[in-house]
């Protein structure tokens, strides 16, 4: 069954804003590293985006792959970029991360890469 990417994206978001008015402490904290962790630095922030895409698929984490992807095409990476970047994850997760590419990943691009063209 095919899953609805942009409600997982929408109920992943959702849940940090829901969880932050009970835990803003410990919420803000995975925020802010987040935002030190893909801030500019020796690597782009594009670049940064998709090695997450490649740990996401080997991890088989379904809300990572949803939303990395989401926040790699907002940085500007390309179809062929977020592919070769989960391609690296099969090398290493095998079968697992071959079905959640091809499978997750490939419906995650179909939806969001229409976001910023």
């Amino acid at each position: 069954m095919k899953k609805n990417v942009r409600e997982m994206l929408n109920d992943f978001m959702g849940g940090l804003n829901t969880l932050s008015e009970t835990h803003g402490e410990q919420v803000g904290a995975f925020m802010n590293l987040l935002g030190t962790n893909y801030a500019e630095g020796a690597l782009n922030t594009k670049t940064k985006e998709l090695i997450s895409i490649g740990i996401a698929a080997y991890n088989r984490c379904e809300y990572c792959i949803v939303f990395h992807v989401y926040k790699a095409l907002e940085a500007g990476a390309t179809r062929d970029e977020i592919i070769e970047a989960a391609m690296v994850a099969v090398a290493f997760g095998g079968g697992p991360s071959m079905a959640y590419s091809v499978t997750l990943l490939k419906d995650s691009i179909d939806e969001f890469e229409k976001d910023f063209k």
